[in-house]
């Protein structure tokens, strides 16, 4: 079974409800869908489309435009499952507007939720480390270049990176030796939409330490971690109507922040994760263990992770 229909079967165990859908916005840059909780998940919009949906082939894949709103939430996220990149925004927005409702009423399902942490901080990146980052993070990309042993991002467009920072690219096709070689891998929460994830997954076995980031990024934490997944650094909304709004008319993760909390889900407490980043270096973390105790969140640089994914 694949990670997101783990996802599914997982939260639809722990959550019985039978929400409806009670909105869809497909945006440029992300798709949003509310459900009649009152909650509302993000995913990535898929851009690029090798046809348009104006087209009779495509068309016919891509979500029944018209006739979202009403339908069982649990039925529209089986679109997480599609072949069709576009339902599967739709599907993944669902599934996380799902996660939030049950969130609300039971608590997370593992880990420690932090509002307002880094998703960098919580997985203790050192100077040592050498990252390998799926989707090309910009802030992360500014933090982390100076300030660790090695940066590969991977990205399917070069002209992503900044000219001064393209000696930093890797293929595609690359991957797998980019995160072979990776003590920390950092994927963005679009790899959800656009596919690979287990595949991404699988190649990067020997890395202490996997996050997954950004505004489409799942926060019910119990099929991630069970597949090594340590920080899932995600959204929550704060105000549901403007966040589809937001979505529906074209914003990007940076105008997020006055209708989402920045939220963190680690497998164990950051204080933890840096101590034991400091006492075994980046060879020996991921035997090191867990615990509870936290830390002070820091609001500026939380943010970053806000805008990607």
């Amino acid at each position: 079974m694949d990670l997101i229909a783990e996802w599914l079967s997982d939260l639809r165990s722990s959550y019985s409800d039978e929400p409806i859908v009670t909105d869809v916005r497909v945006g440029v840059f992300y798709t949003a869908a509310e459900i009649s909780t009152g909650d509302v998940g993000m995913a990535f919009t898929p851009r690029a489309l090798s046809d348009t949906v104006c087209c009779p082939k495509t068309a016919a894949a891509a979500p029944p435009a018209g006739h979202l709103v009403g339908v069982k939430a649990w039925e529209m996220a089986e679109h997480a499952l599609s072949p069709s990149v576009l339902r599967r925004a739709v599907g993944v927005a669902t599934l996380n507007a799902l996660s939030a409702a049950a969130i609300n009423r039971y608590g997370l399902p593992e880990g420690t939720l932090r509002e307002d942490l880094d998703a960098l901080d919580a997985a203790g990146v050192a100077p040592d480390d050498k990252v390998g980052m799926v989707g090309a993070f910009i802030p992360f990309i500014k933090s982390l270049k100076s300030r660790v042993a090695n940066l590969r991002v991977i990205d399917k467009h070069r002209d992503a990176l900044k000219p001064e920072e393209q000696h930093l690219w890797v293929p595609p096709e690359r991957a797998d030796e980019a995160l072979a070689n990776a003590s920390v891998v950092i994927l963005s929460g679009s790899t959800l939409v656009e596919g690979g994830l287990d595949e991404l997954l699988s190649c990067a076995k020997a890395a202490r330490i996997r996050v997954i980031a950004g505004p489409t990024t799942p926060l019910w934490s119990r099929p991630f971690f069970k597949r090594g997944i340590g920080v899932l650094g995600g959204i929550m909304a704060s105000n549901g109507r403007d966040l589809l709004a937001i979505a529906g008319q074209g914003g990007s993760g940076y105008f997020f922040e006055k209708a989402a909390r920045k939220i963190c889900v680690t497998e164990r407490s950051p204080d933890l994760a840096r101590a034991q980043r400091e006492t075994y270096g980046a060879g020996g973390l991921a035997a090191a263990g867990g615990g509870q105790v936290h830390q002070r969140a820091n609001k500026a640089s939380a943010s970053r992770w806000l805008r990607s994914g």
